[in-house]
């Protein structure tokens, strides 16, 4: 059975009304608003209750069209619900009926859905009402993007200048832009703050807001940080996002500047690389010029440092710097200056210079000094030992150990980089002085035996040193060495008599001797307690050296002249053996057996054989 028309039936139900105004309805409530996202479901609920029990019940909702004219979008009693058809609600909502009343639920919500929903209840006799809900729409806008002004901002007393734009895009409602200066707002002030909006309606029905911030720079503001906050209406909320703070180019003049010494730490001295550096605090930094006070000679800098490469005192002196505005009013010029002490020590002067020759037994009064801009600090040196502290030596009483080298060395407390130094050579002159306090000497020793005997001495200029030995006559000089004022000699003899060994020390100043008074003892006697100045068995060591090196010094001989072919070993015809030239300054190796012995003579002096006969022997050294 098909049902009657809804339009036939409201007519018929209008019919049996006695009126509108007459019927009661006793209670009907509704939501003044509900608010909802886009693209969610918004659900708007009508509750109604009658005074008595009504024999019917008709529901219709409706929405607010265009012109302000009503559209029904459903229709509901007892019997059925139906959904209107050809409407924009037509497919996105449903109605669901309870006790207390119904529910209309809205799907898909979209920005055209912000308007008035109407709820009409009719009971019939029961009576009617009417009630109505704003459905509101929210869409939440992208967060801000701000960007300040790419060219920057000069500093002037005219009229606020653009330093940023801020923009949110694709909001509902409206948005609204408030700037920040790091964490304070900013309002529009008469010549201070200004603040242009503009707002679009995209063709999606959302908004799109564009903020422009105007705004009087001062120097202050160049670490100042603006940033822009977008406040905007959410489903029972305010809500707010803000942007990344940004720090804007400003430009204003140099009002100062700062000059200063990067460069060496401390105090400076001559050799020394100097960097002075002049900083204005304008923005862009002003063009820097240097040149030393009253001159009008510019210094070549680079970026505002001046490098003055190895210094001297002639640098002494005060530097200006000179900071040039040329965006600045009359092109003002900022200035400071600075004064750079380069500190110096001249080289060392010793008195006596180089060298001085003293007498054994004088005094000497040397002193050593060096000009310079700090206070000094001398010390005296010999031998890498310190001497003396103070400008001033004092020799007393002058030795051979005197004698040396003496060596200063000025420093600068204040600036250890500073130092110099000089030296002059002490030379003691005096007569031979022997190393022994003893100069007689008694040995004992048995015939055939070997002592060695010494002699050392000192004294400038160079002493020479003879020796003079009577009786045994078998003897050598084993060592022999000499310094600048020292001459040490040692001389091995086999006892073969009782001898008297005297070794004679001179020089331009004097000599002196020291005596060996050697008594022999036959072998069938044990020597009696005897002073000797080499133990014996080194007397033999030494003998033996002695022997193998003449031996193979001989045998060399031999062996070259027999490759020459002049010995007339194996060979036909006489050979003669040629004498080979001596140097007069090879040093004498001789040695004597007895008075009968041959001596054989290694190398003389002056090429020459001492006779065999001599019962007394010199060598002199």
């Amino acid at each position: 059975m098909a049902l009657p028309d809804t339009s036939f039936l409201l007519f018929v139900f209008q019919l049996c009304a006695f009126s509108w105004q007459a019927w009661t309805l006793v209670d009907l409530r509704m939501e003044d608003t509900v608010e909802v996202y886009t693209y969610e479901s918004a659900e708007i609920p009508c509750l109604y209750s009658f005074t008595e029990n009504p024999s019917m019940v008709m529901v219709q909702w409706f929405v607010r069209g265009p012109g302000g004219n009503r559209v029904r979008i459903s229709y509901s009693d007892l019997t059925m619900q139906k959904v209107d058809v050809n409407t924009s609600y037509s497919d996105r909502i449903s109605v669901r009926s309870n006790s207390d009343g119904e529910i209309l639920t809205v799907q898909d919500i979209k920005l055209s859905d912000e308007r008035e929903f109407f709820c009409q209840v009719s009971g019939l006799a029961a009576g009617n009402g009417e009630g109505k809900t704003l459905l509101k729409v929210f869409d939440a806008p992208e967060n801000p993007v701000i960007e300040g002004v790419l060219s920057g901002v000069y500093v002037s007393s005219d009229s606020p200048s653009k330093i940023a734009s801020c923009e949110t895009r694709d909001g509902f409602p409206k948005p609204n832009i408030t700037w920040y200066r790091d964490h304070t707002p900013l309002y529009p002030a008469i010549g201070l703050v200004n603040v242009v909006t503009l707002v679009t309606r995209e063709y999606s029905g959302l908004y799109t807001v564009q903020s422009d911030l105007h705004y009087k720079v001062t120097k202050e503001d160049k670490d100042a940080h603006f940033s822009c906050e977008v406040s905007y209406f959410v489903p029972g909320a305010v809500k707010t996002s803000k942007s990344t703070g940004i720090n804007i180019t400003v430009f204003y003049p140099t009002t100062s500047v700062e000059l200063q010494r990067e460069s060496p730490e401390g105090l400076v001295k001559e050799g020394d690389t100097v960097e002075i550096r002049c900083q204005g605090d304008g923005n862009p930094p002003a063009t820097i010029t240097f040149n030393r006070e009253q001159s009008d000679v510019e210094l070549a800098s680079d970026q505002g440092v001046l490098i003055l490469k190895e210094v001297s005192r002639a640098d002494s002196g005060t530097y200006e710097c000179h900071a040039l505005n040329m965006d600045a009013p009359d092109h003002e010029d900022v200035g400071e200056s600075i004064k750079l002490t380069v500190h110096y020590l001249d080289p060392a002067a010793v008195v006596p210079k180089d060298s001085e020759i003293m007498l054994r037994g004088e005094s000497l009064t040397a002193t050593c000094n060096a000009l310079s801009s700090l206070e000094t600090s001398t010390v005296w040196f010999k031998d890498g030992v310190e001497v003396e502290r103070g400008h001033v030596l004092q020799l007393h009483d002058a030795t051979f150990d005197t004698a040396g080298q003496y060596d200063c060395e000025v420093t600068v407390p204040l600036l250890p980089g500073l130092q110099t130094s000089g030296l002059v050579h002490i030379i003691v002159q005096g007569g031979p002085q022997m190393k022994d306090a003893e100069r007689d000497i008694e040995l004992t020793e048995k015939v055939g035996g070997w002592v060695n005997l010494t002699c050392e001495v000192r004294g400038h200029p160079k002493p020479t040193i003879t020796w003079s030995i009577s009786g045994s006559q078998s003897w050598l000089e084993v060592v022999k060495r000499e310094t600048e004022d020292l001459v040490y000699s040692v001389v091995t003899l086999k006892v073969s008599t009782d001898t008297l060994a005297v070794c004679n020390s001179t020089n331009d100043f004097g000599f002196e001797t020291k005596t060996y008074n050697i008594r022999s003892i036959p072998f069938s006697q044990t020597p009696t307690a005897r002073k000797t100045s080499v133990d014996n068995s080194g007397v033999i060591i030494v003998v033996i050296i002695v022997s193998i090196l003449l031996l193979a010094i001989l045998g060399s001989v031999f062996y070259f002249l027999y490759k020459k072919g002049k010995l007339p070993c194996g060979r036909s015809g006489k050979q003669e053996i040629t004498k080979e030239k001596t140097n007069k300054d090879d040093i004498v190796v001789e040695m004597k057996a007895n008075k009968t012995e041959e001596s054989v003579l290694l190398k003389g002096i002056n090429g020459d054989k001492k006779p065999p006969n001599d019962q007394s022997t010199a060598l002199s050294s």
